[in-house]
């Protein structure tokens, strides 16, 4: 039976395949794919782990106490029963032999199918039973990584699969935090659903990034997809559809031909110079994650690095920080493939919705029982840990000696946090300088993402080189939405008049004192916002790469100076939405043939 899913559409284009489901085990789960030599030993480990299992079950039994409730010995029971069923193991070969998953992953995806079927069930005693079967798992999951030692996996044995000429696979899970993301980044998934989540979740954001189309906040969509459902993500209108007919499929076969085809032609502006009509010309950088994205951005056609999360370098890590001789290989990596342009570093933004492993009781607290984007996060966390973040400023200005490189703050609010870098900046220069060590001239800027920020900023930039917006803090901050919340997410509004009147307020400060200024938020890469953004003076922009060829395009087709005279009309009006669309297509020049 066909049926919609709708939730909110973060990353355009269509995506046709089959559904894979992603466990919602309360253990980290890997998930990569093995080569065919590996399918038998992967199986082996799938049943040592069983094995292991089954003996502490039957050891736990045997040295039950004789005043033990019976109840408990039956629980024990229904556990070894459920771990020799051969609906769990013998399927979960399956996913290894046919789709070639780790065991852990097939494992996962067999739990979601035996829970779904529990879920249908009428008695609520065997409906009850999932949680069983969930313990049972997790305690497999268990053993499995205990053998392998929580060691980082043997990268002869995971394969990026080709699925030239088999079914494209679909991503559906209730969420996807940021360090699965990047672990799913170089995979084979050709879309995105998930169940929670907002336009500026991270899960949107790297799904941009990888120009792959994604929906979020659908709510439903992990509990009503089943394993291997064909679906159609349409990630223009936020749909998805399941089990389509085959008209519909062939007409969204068809939509995507087109979206093929219109890649292909604006690749073709990859290294025409962003220009205005009027000769304003216009820097547009790349965001990245890692130090291998730099080269998609080469290949875009950016002038430089805008934003390196360098947060990234911090996940997936059990707990352990990336040491300075680590950062350094990394920001080096990235200058140099870079070849001479600007790259921008931005220090550990971590909190909120980007946890690392390793938190302390005092972080706990703010990740689990209190607001996580207002707490202890970004600049606030690297202040509170000082080596740490002069460890990271080593790292970065050591790299500095490769290329040019220039430092920016995250969630700047405070002078008093500036004087503080700047001390730290100041210590750890004397350090290098003292141990020999070669680094170069780096520019300080500071992200202004609190409204705060923007407020103060002649105070600030007397103290910086340069500012970047990031527009999903500073929305999210100023209307008081949290971008991760699917249930306030139609309160985010880019649109809003007084996120409209911040911007342009931090783009002229910034311009009239001298400083460069840019913006690296999610509104740089929408081509919805190139036009405004231009009126409003801004002159470097910092996007996907993926995002760079239809920013691009607007660009050349705009008049800069023609746009500025409907600005004031659009900052003025009760719907500034509207008055840009009708302002800026008056002002509008002829198209350009490229």
């Amino acid at each position: 039976m066909s049926f919609q899913v709708f939730g909110i559409p973060v990353s355009r284009g269509v995506a046709i395949g089959r559904a894979v489901l992603v466990a919602s085990s309360r253990l980290d789960v890997a998930h990569y794919y093995i080569a065919e030599a590996q399918v038998e030993p992967e199986i082996r480990r799938a049943l040592r782990a069983r094995d292991e299992v089954a003996l502490e079950l039957e050891t736990l039994k045997q040295d039950l106490p004789g005043d033990t409730p019976h109840e408990l010995a039956a629980l024990l029971d229904v556990h070894l029963m459920l771990l020799h069923d051969e609906a769990l193991l013998g399927a979960t070969k399956h996913w290894i032999v046919e789709r070639h998953y780790n065991a852990e992953w097939a494992l996962s995806a067999q739990l979601e199918v035996l829970a779904r079927q529990f879920d249908e069930m009428e008695d609520d005693y065997l409906r009850e039973r999932k949680a069983d079967l969930e313990q049972v798992v997790e305690r497999i999951l268990s053993a499995l990584a205990r053998e392998q030692g929580n060691a980082p996996v043997d990268a002869s044995s995971v394969v990026q699969r080709d699925f030239a000429g088999e079914d494209p696979l679909l991503l559906v899970a209730t969420d996807i935090a940021p360090a699965d993301m990047m672990q799913f980044k170089r995979s084979v998934f050709h879309g995105f659903i998930t169940d929670i989540g907002g336009k500026t979740s991270h899960t949107a954001i790297v799904a941009r990034s990888m120009d792959i189309p994604a929906v979020v906040g659908t709510r439903e969509a992990s509990r009503l997809i089943r394993q291997d459902d064909w679906v159609i993500i349409d990630g223009d209108a936020g749909t998805v559809i399941v089990n389509p007919s085959p008209i519909m499929l062939e007409e969204y076969r068809f939509r995507q031909r087109q979206s093929e085809l219109e890649r292909a032609r604006l690749a073709r502006l990859r290294h025409t110079p962003a220009v205005t009509l009027d000769g304003e010309r216009v820097e547009l950088h790349a965001n990245i994650e890692l130090p291998a994205d730099a080269l998609a951005a080469v290949e875009s056609g950016a002038t430089g690095v805008g934003l390196f999360r360098s947060e990234f370098l911090f996940m997936n890590r059990g707990g352990e920080l990336p040491s300075e001789e680590e950062q350094f290989v990394s920001y080096r990596a990235a200058v140099e493939a870079m070849r001479g342009m600007p790259v921008t570093i931005r220090t550990v933004d971590v909190g909120a919705d980007k946890p690392l492993d390793r938190l302390s009781v005092s972080e706990l607290r703010h990740e689990h029982v209190l607001n996580p984007a207002m707490g202890l996060r970004a600049i606030r966390w690297s202040l509170a840990e000082p080596s740490m973040f002069r460890q990271q400023l080593r790292a970065i200005y050591r790299a500095s000696a490769f290329g040019k490189v220039r430092l920016l703050i995250p969630m700047v609010a405070h002078l008093n946090e500036v004087r503080q870098i700047l001390e730290s900046i100041k210590k750890v220069r004397q350090q290098l300088t003292d141990s020999g060590q070669a680094f170069g001239i780096v520019d300080l800027g500071v992200m202004i993402e609190i409204p705060a920020a923007a407020v103060m900023l002649p105070l600030l930039l007397r103290h910086v080189d340069f500012v970047s917006v990031g527009t999903n803090d500073l929305i999210q901050y100023t209307l008081a939405i949290d971008r991760a919340d699917e249930a306030v997410a139609h309160l985010y509004d880019p649109w809003h008049p007084a996120v409209l009147q911040l911007l342009a307020s931090t783009i002229s400060y910034a311009r009239n004192a001298g400083k460069s200024v840019s913006v690296c938020g999610e509104m740089a890469g929408d081509p919805v916002f190139t036009d405004l953004l231009l009126a409003m003076g801004l002159r470097s922009f910092s996007m996907h790469p993926s995002q760079i060829p239809s920013v691009k395009q607007r660009v050349l087709r705009a008049d800069a100076g023609r746009l500025t005279k409907s600005l004031a009309a659009v900052l003025q009006s009760e719907d500034p939405q509207r008055a840009a669309e009708l302002a800026f297509a008056a002002q509008k020049a002829p198209s350009v043939p490229h």
